[in-house]
């Protein structure tokens, strides 16, 4: 399965047995949107809702970190998914938090799933049609993961990579610019905006085009070699809370670059830490 799918592909596959479509909409808190309930308002035909806030760490104060293996399995079981489910991940905005689902899929050992390339957008652009209202419970399936450690970097190894400096793995951020370099404020209250010594910056936005669908391959590998990827170095992605770093990771695969890891506590446990070197331009 494609790691990306279009429109089309998914219109002519909606309704298979063994195809679940989700809206993995999140929007930030400067955002003041619900993605579940606008979700309820219009969403694709038979689409369920994928809350990365639930399929999370209950137990962290830090925003929708990754769930353990278990909590993974009872959830994603819950939401009718089995290993032989083909997943497709889409949300409102084009192409900004379904990465995350897709992410997630990979780092459990799930390779049949994709996101939607242009979203919600595209989909509605093109007079396809959606629904309203929550769909009825899907019938339960049983899930086994097959956790992927080595994509996904915790505090301890990303402190480990700014002592290496040059010499270990490029950390490579999708934020925004400003807020990359220190002069545009976080969108979460009292979070000093700043990047990681080190790190590079390359926006997600810039991997799209116009109509939030993502670039051709070329486009990427150019982008991505600007900003310092080379195929020998091991990449690790990072944003504000671990979302838009999944699209970079989306990217790079899509580029053909090798998989990168993905800071999961980002920016938002960096800057919260007072021992941690930040740098503000």
């Amino acid at each position: 399965m494609e790691d990306l799918v279009s429109t089309e592909w998914l219109a002519a596959e909606l309704g298979k047995p063994d195809l679940v479509v989700f809206d993995a909409t999140k929007y930030l808190p400067n955002e003041n949107m619900d993605g579940r309930a606008k979700y309820a308002g219009a969403h694709i035909p038979g689409a369920r809702y994928f809350d990365i806030d639930v399929l999370a760490d209950p137990e962290s104060s830090l925003p929708h970190m990754i769930p353990t293996a278990a909590r993974f399995e009872r959830l994603l079981g819950a939401l009718g998914v089995s290993n032989a489910t083909r997943v497709v991940f889409y949300d409102q905005k084009g192409l900004a938090s379904a990465a995350r689902g897709w992410w997630l899929m990979h780092l459990f050992g799930h390779h049949h799933a994709a996101v939607l390339d242009g979203g919600l957008p595209k989909w509605l652009k093109e007079g396809r049609p959606t629904e309203a209202g929550e769909p009825p419970a899907p019938a339960p399936a049983s899930y086994t993961a097959d956790f992927q450690a080595e994509l996904v970097k915790g505090i301890g190894d990303v402190k480990r990579i700014v002592r290496q400096g040059g010499g270990g793995a490029l950390i490579l951020d999708a934020r925004a610019k400003g807020r990359f370099d220190g002069t545009a404020p976080e969108p979460r209250p009292g979070l000093p905006s700043g990047h990681m010594p080190g790190a590079a910056n390359l926006p997600y936005t810039e991997l799209l085009n116009p109509d939030q669908t993502m670039k051709d391959p070329a486009a990427l590998h150019a982008l991505f070699a600007a900003a310092g990827v080379t195929a020998e170095r091991p990449v690790v992605t990072s944003c504000g809370t671990g979302v838009t770093a999944c699209i970079l990771a989306l990217g790079l695969k899509r580029a053909g670059f090798p998989e990168a890891a993905v800071y999961d506590g980002s920016w938002t446990e960096w800057a919260s830490r007072p021992e941690t070197p930040k740098v503000h331009s």
